[in-house]
């Protein structure tokens, strides 16, 4: 049971990464996801909120809080890490920007594949990262998928529009299978950073960044929440990729799982809640 467990993990993640930048990819044209990123004041905001304002605001939390140096560098690392695989299902989820998310992503994937090579090695001493190794999973798992399905979508619209409903089962799948594995597989870690304290950390490193993200987000609603969910959720791949290869201490690595984790959950929460407030704001608005 114990040799299952890791490879479910691995199969859901898998299949719920591919099956979402594919999916995505039988949506939307190339002119969709590149119209939103013309924006260049949206296109500094991600940024400066992404690899600026939420690592500074980790890196000056952490100097306050008493925490193991383990948990700081999985902090850390999570922090310096952007672009979620996961944006994409998550803007869906929040009832955000698709083509936005996706342009999105691609942007902070990019933009850490150099951003992170650079700085963390001045922040965390001994830790060496060449970019081709966080490059190269998220070509493979993230990028391919995507070119394959615009591809169809441009060439095989009906194919595309028959695909769909398939993408959409396997990637729902894959979500919750991997949240139920890593539930039981980190439990007694999720309740070790529980009576520590260290689990209310990773909660205010994810509001903040929700927050920022949310405010630096306009023009509109829809592109607000996209921010706001792709700046709290942090790039898990590159961050294991990391922690793994980097580190002797097996709670680096725990801390960027749970982290992961905790932020998945929170934006799910605030992907039920956000429509309803924003419809609220808007009755508010049209009542005055």
């Amino acid at each position: 049971m114990n040799e299952i467990i890791p490879i479910l993990d691995k199969i859901a993640f898998l299949s719920f990464v591919v099956a979402t930048m594919f999916g995505t990819g039988l949506k939307l044209t190339v002119q969709q996801i590149w119209q939103p990123l013309r924006n260049s004041r949206l296109v500094i905001s991600s940024l400066l909120a992404n690899f600026v304002l939420v690592p500074i605001f980790v890196y000056f939390l952490l100097q306050f809080v008493p925490l193991s140096e383990p948990v700081k560098d999985g902090l850390i690392i999570m922090a310096l890490a952007s672009g979620p695989p996961a944006l994409p299902k998550l803007a869906q989820i929040v009832k955000g920007n698709l083509a936005f998310s996706t342009g999105l992503m691609m942007l902070l994937m990019l933009g850490t594949i150099f951003y992170l090579p650079l700085v963390l090695p001045l922040v965390l001493e001994g830790v060496q990262v060449k970019s081709w190794d966080i490059a190269k999973p998220l070509i493979l798992m993230m990028l391919a998928p995507l070119g394959i399905g615009l591809l169809i979508k441009a060439n095989y619209e009906t194919i595309a529009f028959n695909l769909q409903p398939i993408t959409v089962k396997i990637c729902n799948l894959g979500l919750f299978l991997g949240l139920g594995v890593r539930l039981i597989v980190h439990f007694s870690e999720i309740i070790f950073l529980l009576k520590t304290g260290v689990i209310f950390v990773c909660a205010i490193f994810v509001v903040f960044s929700f927050t920022v993200g949310y405010l630096l987000g306009g023009p509109g609603i829809d592109t607000q929440r996209v921010l706001g969910v792709g700046t709290a959720q942090r790039n898990f791949a590159a961050a294991l990729l990391i922690g793994t290869s980097n580190f002797d201490d097996p709670n680096v690595v725990s801390i960027i799982m749970v982290t992961s984790l905790l932020m998945m959950v929170i934006v799910m929460i605030l992907g039920k809640k956000l429509p309803e407030l924003d419809h609220a704001q808007t009755k508010e608005g049209v009542v005055s």
